[in-house]
């Protein structure tokens, strides 16, 4: 807003009083259109004791003193005038009523100066006083913006123009104020020092559009073709607003991504991208990059800049999608289970977009879903059957992933059908075939000789694991009667199942089934068969020397037919002694 002095004229004084003492005031400045004309007020005193008759004075230019040849811009003795201001100078004010006042018409550039006022009383009564006004030539109005200019907040500009010249009435207007405002015209008002001011004020609330905006003001003299213009541009503060940003980014893992935030604001923001909270990068600056180099998942996310100055802020945020291959699916789930258990499994990964699932056994699909990052297999009462090795695949357009798991079915034995006896010759070969999970335990009973023996009794009973399959052979040779009848058992901790061995022809022999190595096993297994018998019998005292005769001996296994391979065709009656046994 401006504020226009309304008290009495302020004159420049060289005395502490009026009257009795030489004295001068006139504007200290003043201004005025080049090619119009100005008015420097001026009044001066001098000591009431001079009574002169006549006042005289002399404007002088830019030089108080004039033993230094000023120019002499107006005297009123010759009216004998510098070159400068012949025509252009005259006094407007009575000299004998102290007043000194100076007229210049058709004022150029080259006039503007300092003016200072000697008077002359006759003889020796000449003053030159040191004060002066300095005249400034303008072309260009004054159009005055307030140091601070806020979007949204109302501001005040004013054009205001010199009104010094009497003869001359500047008329004011507004440029490029479309959709600003309407002007006010105050007028023409007089200054604190006497000099006069035409204002006009325009009110608007200025937008960050109005940023810039050149507004100008025109000043003219009527009938003349003096104009002047003037253009001042508005600086308008306001907050950022975010103009320029990615949209959401899809990068395959590994690549190169570059994030891009712009703002608009005045003064220009400090912009910054986070993520999480944390800061990543931040400056100030019109816009600012954010370069990723060889992204990962862990890159993946919503990322966020903000912009903000004294002001105000804005924000925005960005996705970006990192694309990858499945990672190597995790098995969550049970792995052990018992016969009849509800089994439950869940597989799962991590990737993008979402992969298909799916699980397998065997090569058979059991279970799949798609674009799912988990799997859930249900196997309810689960059997045998269903032990085995399994395979969870996960894959996407980017890659495979597969992770293999064991699902491990514990149940009590099964003694297969292929279980049976055969005889050949004079040899008994026992076979029992036994399924089962946890590994079971194996026995052999006959109950016509009230013998059992089992697996763990390595040196009559030869077995061998296979899978869940455990094979339990048992051998009898020298058997001549008929074949005795032999009894499987076998148990684990769910449970315990017995079958009679049922005897097949004699055209198999099961060495088939355990090869040349297993041969000479049970064959060793034979002869400490014996070994053991005999010892045992002797350590009873047990005198037969011509034969076995077990008969019902439920301590002995082998009738006295039975014999080694490779024993002579005809046994002869001895003491078995423990020589045999080495």
């Amino acid at each position: 807003m401006i504020f226009l002095a309304t008290l009495p004229l302020f004159w420049i004084m060289i005395s502490a009083s009026r009257g009795g003492h030489w004295g001068a005031w006139m504007p200290s400045t003043i201004s005025a259109f080049e090619g119009t004309c100005v008015s420097i007020p001026c009044r001066f005193d001098f000591p009431d004791e001079l009574r002169p008759a006549v006042v005289h004075g002399v404007w002088y230019f830019n030089s108080p003193y004039p033993k230094n040849y000023p120019p002499v811009v107006f005297k009123s003795r010759t009216q004998v005038v510098h070159e400068s201001f012949q025509g252009r100078s005259r006094l407007l004010g009575d000299l004998g009523l102290r007043n000194c006042t100076l007229l210049l018409s058709t004022l150029s550039p080259e006039l503007g100066g300092k003016y200072y006022f000697r008077g002359d009383l006759g003889g020796y009564n000449q003053y030159t006083f040191s004060e002066h006004s300095i005249l400034d030539i303008v072309n260009t109005p004054n159009i005055v913006v307030p140091p601070e200019v806020v979007a949204g907040t109302e501001v005040e500009v004013s054009c205001m123009v010199p009104d010094n010249c009497p003869e001359l009435r500047p008329e004011l207007s507004w440029l490029g104020h479309e959709g600003l405002g309407e002007p006010t015209v105050l007028g023409r008002l007089r200054e604190d020092e006497g000099t006069w001011v035409q204002v006009s004020l325009l009110h608007f609330v200025p937008t960050r559009e109005a940023n810039g905006h050149r507004l100008g003001c025109q000043a003219a003299f009527p009938n003349t073709t003096l104009q002047f213009e003037g253009y001042a541009s508005l600086d308008v503060k306001y907050p950022p607003v975010i103009v320029e940003m990615n949209s959401s980014v899809e990068a395959i893992e590994g690549s190169h991504v570059s994030l891009l935030c712009g703002a608009d604001s005045n003064p220009p923001p400090l912009l910054t991208w986070m993520r999480d909270g944390m800061v990543l990068r931040e400056a100030v600056a019109e816009s600012l990059y954010l370069d990723l180099e060889e992204v990962t998942p862990g890159e993946d996310g919503v990322y966020a800049c903000l912009a903000e100055n004294a002001y105000g802020q804005d924000n925005r945020t960005v996705e970006l999608s990192v694309m990858y291959a499945p990672w190597k699916p995790t098995v969550n789930g049970t792995v052990v289970a018992i016969e009849g258990e509800t089994v439950s499994i869940l597989c799962s990964t991590q990737s993008n977009p979402d992969p298909i699932l799916t699980i397998f056994k065997e090569k058979q699909i059991l279970a799949t879903v798609i674009y799912e990052s988990q799997l859930q297999l249900e196997l309810p009462a689960v059997t045998p059957e269903d032990d085995g090795e399994y395979w969870c695949v996960a894959e996407n357009q980017y890659g495979q992933r597969a992770t293999a798991f064991n699902l491990s079915v514990e149940f009590a034995p099964i003694i297969l059908l292929e279980s049976h006896c055969a005889a050949a010759r004079d040899t008994v070969q026992c076979l029992c075939v036994v399924k089962s999970n946890p590994e079971p335990s194996v026995a052999f009973e006959l109950p016509s000789r009230n013998v059992t023996v089992n697996e763990t009794e390595r040196e009559f009973v030869y077995s061998e694991r296979s899978g869940l399959l455990l094979t339990s052979i048992l051998t009898i040779r020298g058997q001549a009667q008929a074949p005795p009848r032999v009894i499987c058992t076998s148990r684990n901790l769910y449970g315990t199942q017995s079958l009679e061995l049922p005897f097949q022809g004699a055209h198999r022999l099961m060495w088939a089934k355990i090869g040349p190595v297993g041969a000479v096993v049970a064959f060793a297994i034979l002869i400490a068969i014996v070994c053991y018998i005999t010892q045992t019998r002797r350590k009873k005292n047990v005198t037969e020397s011509s034969s076995f005769s077990g008969g019902d001996n439920p301590h002995v296994l082998y009738s006295p037919e039975f014999r080694i391979s490779g024993a002579p065709d005809k046994y002869e009656s001895r003491e078995v002694s423990t020589r045999d046994c080495h």
